[in-house]
């Protein structure tokens, strides 16, 4: 499983990062957030409002927070 947040630093993206984070860790996987900075590389995502959260390569979520709970949601089986 990959999971990537997209966005450029701000405070938004760097909670959405945390919150990633911590799904994964009250979940027990073995998997690494991947924060994605490059406006490019997120332009080849289609996506156009940040942050942005990526499941193995589909955008699952677009301009807003999800809280932990969201995120192990999409995560879980």
């Amino acid at each position: 499983m990959r999971i990537q947040v997209l966005g450029t630093g701000c405070a938004k993206c760097r909670t959405l990062t945390a919150n990633a984070e911590q799904a994964v860790r009250e979940l027990g996987l073995e998997v690494k957030v991947e924060k994605v900075e490059d406006i490019k590389e997120i332009v080849k995502f289609g996506v156009m409002t940040t942050p942005a959260l990526v499941l193995d390569g589909k955008v699952r979520a677009t301009g807003k927070v999800l809280p932990p709970n969201a995120i192990k949601e999409m995560l879980s089986p």
